[in-house]
């Protein structure tokens, strides 16, 4: 086990090189000369050549990129072009506001997506299943704002039971951890479904049934734990999306957390910001994969990974 998460860590290393080289060359692929956004649509030619200078813009492309991966790995991600703070700091102050969002989010899909896929697969074809399904279908095609506005106008506007925007106390957190939880639960419902329903026509489901042992027994101790890998894979894709996708339901809401910083830099060409959150975001994917990967041997010790035993 050792011997795998350390080579799974090494594999990390040309995957976050080859992401800051996409991210490197996507930002300097955006229309419009980013001195002068940055100097400002008043500025004289003069600063702009200064703005240039000061930033690196008139280095060569592969000096700009050394410099970019040496404060990556240094732990420096340069200043922001418009709060003239350091960008580690502005992302420090945001990504625990994310974090919290998408952990409950997370809790409310693992709860309610899990719970309704067993049920819907020990009662196949019945009423709870058929209406449940096609719930989680709705909430997979509907749109995360669409589903954000229609939460405010529901909840805000018509009962007046909970804040539309902002941040505040816990009711804050309500409305919009729902809106991304639900998307994901109608997703985790329909795998966990899924994955149970062909664990539960295994051999020793039928044997473990053979024995006397209580439904009870068979569905959350034997089945519902085969049933979990496929689950988990999904439960930690989720959460990788949740961390990203929280840009739409952070802006919906205004929620000050790294989604939205995203955004407002993107529309400030703000790009030493942009470039640390979208690696901050890639980074977490990376790790949250491994964890994933880790999970799976201790979910089914049958699992062997390529040169484990050599």
């Amino acid at each position: 086990m050792y011997q795998y998460i350390m080579r799974r860590l090494l594999l990390t290393i040309p995957v976050v090189i080859g992401v800051s080289l996409l991210v490197f060359s996507l930002i300097r692929l955006l229309p419009g000369d980013p001195a002068r956004a940055l100097a400002g649509v008043t500025a004289t030619p003069e600063y702009i050549e200064q703005v240039r200078e000061r930033y690196g813009l008139n280095d060569p492309v592969y000096v700009q990129y050394g410099n970019f991966m040496r404060g990556l790995v240094t732990g420096d991600l340069g200043v922001s072009t418009f709060s003239r703070r350091p960008v580690t700091t502005e992302i420090g102050e945001r990504f625990p506001r994310t974090l919290t969002l998408a952990s409950l989010s997370l809790l409310i899909a693992t709860v309610v997506g899990v719970s309704a896929g067993i049920v819907s697969a020990t009662r196949r074809n019945s009423i709870f299943d058929n209406a449940s399904m096609f719930v989680a279908l709705v909430g997979v095609a509907a749109p995360v704002f669409w589903m954000a506005l229609m939460l405010q106008l529901l909840f805000a506007v018509q009962l007046r039971w909970l804040p539309a925007t902002g941040m505040g106390g816990i009711s804050h957190l309500v409305l919009p951890s729902i809106t991304l939880g639900m998307a994901s639960a109608a997703l985790m419902a329909r795998i966990t479904r899924s994955s149970m329903l062909d664990v539960l026509k295994q051999d020793f489901i039928t044997t473990a049934r053979s024995k006397g042992l209580a439904e009870r027994v068979v569905i959350y101790k034997h089945a519902l734990k085969n049933a979990l890998i496929p689950v988990v894979t999904v439960l930690g894709l989720q959460f990788g999306i949740l961390l990203g996708g929280a840009v739409l339901t952070e802006t919906v809401f205004a929620w000050p957390g790294v989604g939205r910083l995203l955004v407002d830099s993107i529309l400030r060409r703000d790009y030493p910001v942009v470039q640390g959150t979208v690696m901050l975001l890639a980074f977490l994917f990376v790790i949250i994969n491994l964890v994933v990967d880790v999970i799976y041997a201790f979910l089914d010790p049958r699992i062997h990974y390529q040169g484990q035993d050599n």
